[in-house]
């Protein structure tokens, strides 16, 4: 997980502040070094150096500071999906991609350090903001695929489209979200693509 800070949850202290920063890219290591859940507010504190009422002054929680990590991993996924989709003007292709780019950032990103998927897990267990602002995201670039494909004749136009981006999205779904895609990656090879393959041809005109 990269340290570039996207906020999520509403911060704490001055808007720019480096110590935050600092706090961020600290937490992340000690995290990935002794896991989320087993970790304190004061084991934090201690290993950073700082004050636990320092800490306080910048995130209300530990849980502030999970949603920022997490906000920079789904993020840095995004990002990935968004170039990848950029790339190419056919829509088809802009939704392969989707499937695809969204497997292989996750798989990396949540499963790369299994400690830090614990941050990961608690986020999506409990539905942090961090999580529900990525997925209406996604939802979101996904409609905006689906339209320019009906725009151009590529895809049906019968089924309103909100309906068709809802249920494309829940296909997606059990490999975007770490709780799922855990029990999905014995198949991750294979079926981003033969997915990806079936919902196009239910979307031919």
């Amino acid at each position: 997980m990269k340290n570039t800070t996207t906020p999520s949850a509403s911060p704490r202290g001055p808007a720019e502040h480096d110590v935050r920063d600092q706090i961020v890219a600290a937490a992340t290591e000690h995290f990935s070094r002794y896991g989320y859940d087993k970790t304190t507010v004061s084991d934090l504190a201690k290993a950073i150096g700082f004050s636990k009422a320092y800490i306080y002054k910048f995130f209300e929680s530990k849980q502030a500071i999970g949603e920022m990590i997490c906000a920079n991993c789904l993020h840095e996924i995004e990002s990935e999906v968004r170039k990848a989709v950029a790339d190419t003007d056919l829509p088809p292709e802009k939704l392969r991609r989707m499937f695809k780019v969204i497997t292989d950032a996750s798989l990396r990103l949540f499963f790369l350090d299994r400690k830090l998927y614990d941050i990961a897990a608690s986020a999506a267990t409990e539905n942090w903001q961090a999580v529900q602002v990525y997925e209406e995201r996604v939802q979101k670039l996904l409609q905006d695929v689906l339209q320019e494909g009906r725009q151009n004749g590529d895809f049906e136009r019968k089924t309103p489209l909100d309906e068709t981006a809802r249920a494309i999205y829940l296909v997606m779904r059990p490999y975007l979200n770490p709780l799922l895609l855990q029990y999905s990656r014995d198949t991750t090879d294979v079926a981003p693509a033969q997915l990806a393959s079936l919902v196009l041809r239910s979307l031919s005109p």
